[in-house]
């Protein structure tokens, strides 16, 4: 229930306005001065004030109000004036009041603008404890989160977090999908960390980086003489894992003839080695990453669409860092900490125009390449600081970034700025992979415009071909 505070000289008047209000179930209280309501809201309080523009003093409302909204600026107040102007008006707005009525006005009127103010009350109620409960939450988050190697408060990172506390736990297998340098490792052993299987190993194993009888060794292992230079047993990364969670990173690269094999260790949880026949049963809990569209490698016969589906039972999404750019100070300052502390040299500060530029770049590398941009920053500083003119881009370093050898001579400035900019375009196709529209994002160019100097310099044909 909404408490209200009327101040109003004619008592017929106040005395029939709070029986309106008590017929609309507000707790509501009368005084007849402007001093009197001062004293009564600063023992009480109250969420709406209803008061007259004149009391004992011409403009004795509006110090009201003033008073008000100083002190509780959550209130709302409705003044009321038998002398409306747009003077009054404007004094009242600006004042902070929720709206004036003019007298004479019906009761009726009075019970529609207090149906206004109750309504946006208990909005504004509704919205501070959802903002109070997702604090909470968020605090929560960051308290369980603090510390880590994954940083990051930005809504869509805090979403993230979430799911991994959800699914930490579960035996299902995890597909950990984005680009690379966005840090899927990292959400690997986070799963892990927070799973009952923390106390069991975490093998890792990139399936991209073994050629195909190398992997396969490497993941179910082999017996002494399966093949030539097999001298000895060799126990693969799932027995290695055993109780514990395998990471198979990019696993977007393995053969299909893996693919089968892989499958039916997943499905049967047992295993044999290369040149084996025993059967060894395996409790391993799957995770694997790829920067690579599965869904797409499927519809083309590169994967297949079984074991796409048994690892595909929860997915998470890394997002890359240009869609979360909020997080790049927080984590600049990270890696600047971490680098620091493990070279025995004292903390470094960043310095804001440092951080804005670092957070208006859109980090192609995503996290791995912050990392490396901080880590040189702090080899080229002069240890105290990290400043614009310690990292490897912005406005003064343009040609030196597309490696431009300066024309002999005094040559037109526009000369040099379009060699500029043709090397830069061509180097965003070339991170594009030919992508026109992701070139024209990465460029923050209108794809339009791209077209147009695609083939002003010349490059669209040999882009397109």
């Amino acid at each position: 229930m909404h408490r209200v505070l009327v101040v109003e000289d004619q008592e017929t008047l106040r005395e029939a306005i709070l029986e309106v209000l008590a017929e609309m179930g507000l707790e509501a209280v009368g005084v007849p001065t402007a001093a009197e309501a001062r004293n009564w809201f600063l023992a009480h309080r109250c969420e709406i004030v209803l008061t007259d523009l004149r009391l004992e003093a011409p403009e004795a409302g509006l110090e009201v109000l003033q008073f008000v909204k100083e002190r509780a600026p959550g209130t709302e107040v409705l003044l009321m004036t038998a002398f409306a102007s747009v003077e009054v008006a404007v004094a009242a707005m600006r004042g902070g009041a929720f709206d004036f009525m003019v007298k004479p006005f019906s009761m009726e009127q009075l019970r529609q603008k207090l149906l206004r103010i109750s309504a946006l009350l208990v909005e504004r109620s509704s919205l501070e404890n959802a903002r109070t409960q997702n604090q909470l939450l968020r605090d929560e988050i960051l308290g369980a989160w603090g510390g880590g190697e994954i940083v990051g408060q930005s809504p869509i990172m805090l979403e993230l977090f979430r799911k991994i506390e959800k699914v930490a736990d579960s035996n299902s297998s995890v597909l950990i999908l984005g680009e690379s340098g966005t840090g899927k490792e990292l959400v690997a052993r986070a799963l892990h960390e927070r799973s009952s299987r923390r106390d069991r190993p975490f093998v890792r194993v990139h399936c991209g980086a073994l050629a195909e009888g190398v992997l396969e060794s490497e993941l179910f292992g082999h017996e002494k003489g399966a093949f030539t230079g097999a001298t000895r047993q060799h126990r693969g990364r799932f027995e290695l894992a055993d109780g514990g969670t395998l990471l198979l990173d990019e696993i977007g690269e393995i053969s299909p003839a893996v693919q089968v094999k892989l499958l039916r260790v997943l499905q049967e949880r047992q295993l044999e080695r290369v040149g084996g026949e025993e059967t060894i049963p395996v409790d391993v809990r799957v995770v694997a990453a790829t920067h690579r569209d599965l869904e797409a490698e499927v519809q083309a016969g590169r994967f297949r669409q079984d074991l796409f589906y048994r690892l595909f039972v929860i997915p998470l999404r890394l997002p890359p860092l240009r869609e979360r750019q909020e997080d790049v100070p927080a984590l600049a300052e990270h890696f600047a900490a971490r680098l620091t502390a493990e070279r025995g040299r004292p903390p470094v500060q960043i310095t804001p125009e440092a951080l804005k530029l670092l957070s208006t770049y859109h980090w192609p590398g995503n996290v791995r390449e912050l990392e490396n941009v901080i880590e040189r920053a702090l080899v080229l500083s002069d240890g105290l600081s990290i400043g614009v003119d310690d990292l490897p881009f912005g406005p003064t370093k343009a040609i030196a970034a597309v490696d431009l050898p300066l024309p002999a001579g005094h040559p037109p400035l526009r000369e040099v700025v379009e060699q500029v900019e043709r090397q830069l375009i061509g180097r965003a196709m070339r991170t594009a992979e030919g992508n026109k529209t992701e070139a024209a994002r990465l460029l923050e160019l209108k794809p339009s415009v791209l077209y147009y100097k695609l083939e002003k310099y010349g490059l669209i044909d040999r882009e397109d071909g």
